[in-house]
């Protein structure tokens, strides 16, 4: 299923939604399509519409200030590209730097993607002590960055001004 970002009229990142629900507020003129999946097209009785990737809304909506981004496996894995942090492979799960069982967290700052084989390997130590150390360190992303990772833009000199202006 494909998701569309919807956008603020400020053209601040607010959520995302289901590819009907965004025809739906387009064709209720409540947002505008800011831009369209390549070659999709939505298409009823009496509309043929380009398939839109993302909206922006005609109103501003007020929303209350959101510190950090809520911590998830799997916003780990998308946060690191799916890369593990000991070898540069492919990432299926997620290791604690600091293990739980020696007082580590699930916190962005504490987790990071790993291989399968790398996170047995490691096992119960922290990375000084298995001498596996991080290719990258462990970062927390904004609320933004993170809804932007998950919809596949991790490259965020690729955006275009407009949505990387709102972003930022």
């Amino acid at each position: 299923m494909r998701d569309t970002l919807v956008l603020n009229a400020s053209f601040e990142p607010l959520s995302t939604v289901t590819l009907n629900r965004a025809v739906v507020l387009v064709l209720q003129d409540k947002a505008v399509v800011e831009q369209t999946h390549p070659e999709l097209r939505m298409r009823g009785a009496a509309v043929d519409i380009p398939a839109p990737r993302v909206i922006r809304l005609c109103r501003y909506v007020r929303v209350p200030f959101r510190r950090q981004a809520p911590w998830s496996r799997r916003g780990v894995l998308v946060r690191d590209r799916h890369r593990c942090a000991y070898c540069g492979s492919r990432a299926t799960t997620v290791d604690h730097v600091v293990p739980r069982s020696k007082g580590g967290s699930d916190s962005w700052l504490n987790t990071v993607a790993s291989c399968a084989e790398d996170n047995h390997r490691k096992a119960n130590r922290t990375p000084d002590e298995a001498g596996m150390p991080l290719l990258r360190q462990p970062f927390e992303p904004t609320p933004a960055d993170a809804m932007l990772l998950s919809l596949g833009h991790d490259d965020f000199d690729a955006l275009p001004d407009w949505l990387s202006k709102g972003a930022a």
